[in-house]
């Protein structure tokens, strides 16, 4: 047994495919296929059903990845143990994080932290809050960044920042008259809303004070449902609707045209808790606090202490 056949089995479970797993662990198909097989020979189980698609772990394969997972996280934690000694900051750390703060955060800071750390490795996936977590708990992530909601046991999370909610409304919506804006003015069936999944959906819907039931009771017009937030910009420039696009997105928008279709809210201003959210088992804190100082030190200073105004989940 060795420590690569175990990375191969945890590859080929997270993907459900040979093909996937072994582009994953830039190997080949059969290379990773035979390591495999050889394993299962030497331990006398089969580990994975070849008969369905995806390819999943038999009851007895389940509990040797995650065994498997175990060992290989003990050995990661050796290797950090050695770089908090050494005062090095090396190595990869996987980061989740949602499409509608990414767009915004990532070109923030990213550049700095590949300059000051140039021996650590980023990999970035943009999934939805549910994958995240699903993610973290799997361990194919390390850290997922997200705007918080409901506590969950099995994870720790730390606030990064308040982040307001604007209005972004078409050239000729009777809101333009407003200076600002109150929940009790908006009607959910005026916005452009993300699919399922995306948080953002569930924060607009929260702002409306509306549920989801409300939304789908519109009239015979056309429903966009995009996964895409830059979409729907351009969808209420089309006049299809309004949206509520979060405070870091403004410093994106240069034309004034748009600024001026801009709407901030009055007391209390809805606002998402964005923050970082990792396993009560995660070791790489040093690379954690490295990338959380990067991204503090480009965000508002009113942003990281206004706990006032009204949280979304």
């Amino acid at each position: 047994m060795t420590l690569t056949q175990l990375e191969y089995l945890i590859a080929v479970e997270r993907f459900g495919n040979f093909s996937l797993a072994a582009e994953n662990c830039y190997v080949t198909q059969p290379t990773l296929s035979m390591q495999i097989q050889k394993l299962e020979e030497e331990l006398g189980v089969i580990i994975f059903r070849r008969d369905k698609q995806p390819i999943v772990p038999t009851d007895i394969g389940q509990k040797i990845i995650e065994q498997a997972k175990q060992i290989l996280k003990e050995k990661e934690k050796l290797h950090v143990i050695l770089q908090i000694e050494k005062g090095e900051f090396v190595g990869a750390l996987r980061v989740a994080i949602i499409p509608t703060i990414s767009s915004y955060l990532l070109p923030m800071f990213l550049s700095n932290f590949i300059k000051k750390y140039p021996n650590v490795e980023l990999i970035i996936d943009e999934v939805t809050t549910d994958e995240v977590i699903t993610g973290l708990e799997k361990s194919y992530f390390d850290i997922g960044i997200i705007a918080l909601r409901s506590k969950n046991e099995n994870l720790i999370s730390e606030t990064l920042y308040y982040e307001p909610f604007v209005a972004f409304l078409p050239p000729d919506h009777k809101l333009m008259k407003k200076k600002k804006l109150c929940q009790d003015d908006l009607n959910v069936n005026d916005f452009l809303l993300l699919k399922e999944g995306h948080c953002l959906r569930e924060q607009t819907l929260a702002v409306c004070k509306s549920s989801e039931n409300d939304w789908v009771e519109k009239s015979n017009k056309i429903v966009f449902e995009s996964g895409n937030l830059e979409t729907l910009i351009k969808l209420v420039e089309q006049k299809f609707g309004m949206t509520l696009l979060p405070y870091l997105a403004l410093q994106y928008i240069k034309e004034k045209k748009k600024l001026n279709q801009i709407r901030e809210f009055a007391n209390p201003v809805p606002k998402r808790e964005v923050g970082i959210i990792h396993t009560k088992t995660f070791i790489k804190k040093h690379l954690l606090n490295a990338l959380k100082e990067e991204i503090l030190k480009v965000i508002p200073e009113d942003l990281k202490k206004d706990k006032s105004g009204l949280i979304v989940h």
